[in-house]
């Protein structure tokens, strides 16, 4: 088995998936809540 050294590993796909699922689920609240507001405004 070869030799594993902490901190050795690229990683820079796994951020950029991050980065990505952060954003979309920034759009999807941000989204969620405009259409909360948009219902609790005309929905009377």
């Amino acid at each position: 088995m070869a030799e594993y050294k902490i901190g050795s590993m690229d990683i820079s796909e796994h951020e950029k998936t991050y980065k990505g699922f952060i954003k979309v689920a920034t759009y999807v609240a941000v989204a969620s809540i405009g259409v909360l507001v948009f219902l609790a405004i005309f929905n009377s």
